[in-house]
């Protein structure tokens, strides 16, 4: 939003300012995210994880608008068998509660608000392009992959599979090598 003191180059378009308070330290956010995860084991049994949940609600959704064709796909139909319900993963509800988390997060640090962040040679347009695209492409390869970043990288590195140490690996490897790339964007 500009105001006097800023210029339509702000990274910050929303409803307002607001005054952040300092972030918590990385170090510290990932023992308590271990100590998440690490709950999840004992209390559920499982890791966490994030796409078995949207695929969940997006076929509850998907049933809304085409009933008939969700009851007669093999992928999603098993979700609305007899006796069967969409919510039946805890995952539905460990995504409701991520959603509470992070409003209640963000309204106790002053963190609230509509915000884009981006870099000054981007324009807002762009972000929220380039943020949908890569969004979609994250949410297609997570539905082929069986699994999203979180259960994969979090809850397989976790239980010491090899194939999520390796897929992290590459993940970060893959981002320092595209930052080359994208670098004068953000600075």
């Amino acid at each position: 939003m500009a105001n006097a003191s800023t210029h339509d180059d702000s990274p910050h378009v929303g409803s307002g300012h607001f005054r952040a308070k300092p972030l918590w330290d990385p170090y510290v956010a990932g023992v308590f995210l271990g100590l998440v995860l690490l709950g999840t084991f004992l209390v559920v049994g499982r890791g966490l994880g994030a796409s078995g949940a949207l695929t969940r609600i997006t076929a509850k959704i998907t049933e809304f608008v085409a009933p008939s064709w969700v009851h007669a796909n093999g992928a999603i139909g098993a979700y609305f068998a007899p006796g069967a319900h969409w919510w039946d993963d805890w995952l539905v509800f460990e995504l409701v509660g991520v959603l509470i988390g992070g409003l209640a997060a963000g309204l106790t640090s002053g963190r609230f608000g509509a915000v884009i962040e981006r870099g000054p040679r981007v324009s807002a347009r762009s972000r929220l392009l380039f943020a949908f695209v890569g969004g979609a492409i994250v949410g297609v390869g997570a539905r082929l992959a069986g699994g999203c970043t979180s259960g994969q990288a979090l809850t397989g590195g976790a239980t010491l599979a090899l194939g999520s140490w390796a897929f992290m690996f590459s993940v970060f490897a893959g981002g320092y090598g595209a930052a080359y790339f994208v670098r004068r964007l953000w600075t």
